[in-house]
């Protein structure tokens, strides 16, 4: 997959996935829907990034990534089972990408 659509496909999932979550607590019907597509989209980008350049930090740094990517998959089902298990998913992938996203900025 090409940087470029990845990055398309990465930005267009975290806001289907951040309004999947915020229209989930107004119950619009469709919020499963957008969270569900939005996570599928990010353990997508996620999954076929490249990690052969990157040192064993990054590796492990973007395998937090794909973990998280997962998790907010778990959540969607949760939220499909209208479970309020989502939101402990969801926090502990944000928490996980978070700490990707600082301590990864000097692997590139």
């Amino acid at each position: 997959m090409f940087s470029n659509l990845r990055d398309i496909i990465y930005s267009a999932s975290g806001l289907l996935l951040l309004a999947g979550a915020v229209l989930y607590l107004s119950q619009v019907f469709l919020a499963q829907y957008f969270f569900a597509v939005g996570a599928a989209g990010l353990a997508v980008s996620h999954l076929t990034a490249p990690v052969k350049h990157l040192s064993t930090r990054g590796r492990r740094l973007q395998t937090f990534n794909v973990i998280a990517g997962l998790l907010m998959l778990v959540a969607s089902v949760f939220m499909f089972k209208r479970q309020n298990e989502w939101v402990i998913c969801l926090a502990i992938a944000a928490i996980l990408q978070c700490y990707a996203a600082f301590f990864g900025h000097k692997e590139k």
